[in-house]
């Protein structure tokens, strides 16, 4: 039997909180495949003690191992929630009126600080991310096999419309800064893609491209190597989606079936698992009908599932990185045939959590140099800091695309601040969310305890509500997400997982709970309301006694996006209680190129080793 081979259990969840319901486990059956037997199993019981039954607890272990800890590392210090673990939390009841346990799983804590049943136990070193492999043999195996996406073509190509603002894209200023970048194009039809491919683009919807998309296609047509900074909701998945594919198309790029390994011509990279499947989903939309097969690998899903998935071919795959690398590891995947290497939220994946990941993919053995392969990185977000590190990954003469700011911190999202001590927060939000009605609305919080406790506390309120953290398996993630997309609940509780990358139709409102300790995820988490043109709102609760440090920078957001800033918030910011220093707002651009001299101008050689090298004494200190 291959090592990979592992036992299904059948799982089922609930969302939004109900009354007078229990949870209840199931017998695994005896099962077989192409590669073997596989023997079932007794699967976790749990019975309901009363009270509230949810989408967020689960009667697993009480142990807190999660089986993808993304573990971004946030700037600022304040430890981490985006996909992330907290390790040393104990054993205890759930407490209050909704306590709730099971007979043979186990209590789990509170807040959803416990191990699923249903996780799996990675071979050391081969964890979602570095912070499993110290006690990945702990866990047991994840079985959980996700339903197959629809194979229906209506469903397959189902959008939203594009918002009342879409045209402004027009008039956003772009930046192009390297040498010889080609002319963008305005058309979809001066793309030059295949019939098939034109075909996939008119049923998605798509009219005109986007800034990112007129530019960024040709760049990439072209071959050159790419850091593209453009607003959140601007199309950035299909400007590296459609060249990539146009190419591979063109090229008569076929997968190779039932093959033992499969060596994709093109990677992508993402740092949570619901973004990387939403990428997958849009990159099997677009090759609708074609040769080119994608597929997705990402953590909290069975692996012997995603090796026979990958079995079946493979040309574009996409993953969450320590889920990619056991795939390599394991031997199913092949570098040596790597043409492109996209990083998307690329500033998160070479933040110091990932970024080890990051360099072992790159030096994995078969996997083309950065000279002998395309790279291309994409986000919303691009410090100083990360562009440093973006150079080791770049050829010398990458381009920097940069795209003025709409849909993320800019007039078509209405940016509210409600000055708010921490013990006030719940009444204010309990009184905002009746002013809204059924809007559909994201709710951020900075952890994941106070993500179940919040979305408890809604549920009692009769909100319909559900939440989505990095605790919480992957089948009851993907059950939230598609309650709120559905509308079954119109309230989503998230921590930082949710702030990136995700594309749900219809976000009318977006509520700061908490407020991130970096300007880079306010804007992340905002975008979730105002894409593709529409408009929405967002309301952040400002805490003077933990807030003060961001309210230098939210006066910076507030200014750039032509809004009015409070003048509470002004007094915050330069009362001299803020910390960081203050930088004017920059007139257009969210991320400008670091290459470029304090007069806009290039160093000499455009690089960023030729920048480095022009640095302060004190600022080579720092970064020793």
């Amino acid at each position: 039997m291959d090592e990979w081979e592992e036992q299904e259990t059948a799982t089922s969840g609930t969302c939004a909180l109900t009354s007078d319901t229990s949870t209840g486990g199931t017998q695994g059956d005896f099962w077989n495949s192409d590669h073997g037997e596989f023997q079932g199993g007794r699967g976790g019981r749990g019975r309901g003690r009363g009270g509230f039954k949810n989408s967020f607890f689960s009667d697993g272990d009480g142990q807190n191992n999660t089986a993808e800890r993304s573990s971004f590392s946030r700037r600022g210090g304040r430890a981490n929630e985006e996909d992330g673990d907290n390790k040393n939390v104990s054993r205890g009841r759930r407490g209050g009126s909704y306590s709730q346990g099971g007979e043979q799983g186990g209590r789990g804590g509170f807040g959803g600080g416990y191990r699923g049943k249903d996780e799996e136990v990675f071979a050391q070193g081969h964890g979602d991310t570095p912070a499993e492999n110290a006690d990945a043999s702990d866990r047991p195996r994840v079985t959980y096999v996700p339903p197959p996406p629809s194979e229906d073509e209506e469903s397959i190509f189902s959008h939203y419309e594009s918002g009342v603002n879409f045209d402004k894209y027009d008039e956003i200023l772009v930046d192009v800064s390297g040498t010889n970048p080609p002319p963008a194009i305005m058309t979809f039809d001066e793309a030059a893609l295949c019939e098939s491919l034109k075909r996939n683009v008119s049923k998605s919807g798509y009219v005109k491209p986007t800034p990112v998309q007129k530019h960024g296609i040709p760049i990439i047509s072209a071959g050159r190597d790419l850091m593209a900074c453009a607003q959140t909701g601007s199309g950035k998945t299909a400007a590296f989606l459609l060249p990539i594919l146009q190419q591979l198309m063109a090229d008569g790029a076929a997968a190779s079936c039932f093959s033992e390994m499969q060596e994709p011509d093109a990677i992508i990279v993402a740092p949570t698992r619901e973004l990387i499947n939403q990428i997958y989903l849009e990159a099997r939309k677009f090759a609708y009908g074609t040769c080119v097969r994608p597929v997705v690998v990402y953590g909290g899903v069975s692996t012997g599932h995603q090796i026979r998935d990958l079995s079946r071919g493979c040309n574009v795959l996409c993953g969450t990185p320590g889920r990619l690398l056991d795939m390599i590891g394991r031997g199913k995947v092949g570098l040596t045939k790597v043409r492109y290497l996209v990083l998307d939220e690329a500033d998160r994946m070479l933040d110091m959590g990932f970024e080890p990941d990051m360099r072992r993919l790159v030096a994995s053995p078969g996997m083309p140099s950065k000279e002998n392969r395309q790279t291309l990185m994409f986000s919303a977000t691009f410090p100083e800091d990360i562009q440093r590190l973006a150079a080791d990954f770049l050829k010398t003469d990458y381009l920097f695309l940069a795209v003025g700011i709409v849909g993320g911190a800019c007039s078509d999202v209405e940016q509210t601040f409600v000055q708010v001590t921490k013990f006030a927060k719940r009444d204010q939000l309990i009184d905002l969310l009746k002013s809204t009605g059924s809007e559909r609305t994201m709710v951020f919080v900075e952890t994941k305890r106070q993500a179940d406790f919040i979305a408890t506390i809604l549920c009692q309120e009769k909100f319909p509500t559900t939440s989505i953290h990095g605790d919480r398996e992957q089948w009851q993630r993907e059950q939230a997400l598609g309650d709120f997309r559905s509308g079954k609940c119109s309230v989503l509780v998230a921590t930082s997982v949710g702030a990136r990358g995700l594309d749900i139709p219809d976000v009318q409102f977006v509520v700061n709970f908490d407020l991130p300790n970096n300007i880079d995820e306010y804007v992340h988490r905002i975008g979730r309301t105002g894409r593709c043109g529409n408009t929405g709102r967002a309301v952040s609760f400002y805490d003077p006694g933990a807030d003060s440090e961001l309210a230098r920078s939210l006066v910076t957001i507030l200014s750039k996006a032509q809004q009015e800033v409070p003048s509470w918030l002004e007094e915050s910011a330069f009362s001299g209680h803020s910390p960081s220093g203050f930088n004017p707002p920059r007139k257009h651009f969210a991320s400008t190129d670091l290459r470029k001299g304090p007069q806009g101008g290039f160093f000499q050689d455009g690089s960023v080793t030729s920048q480095l090298a022009a640095q302060t004494a004190a600022d080579d200190e720092e970064w020793e």
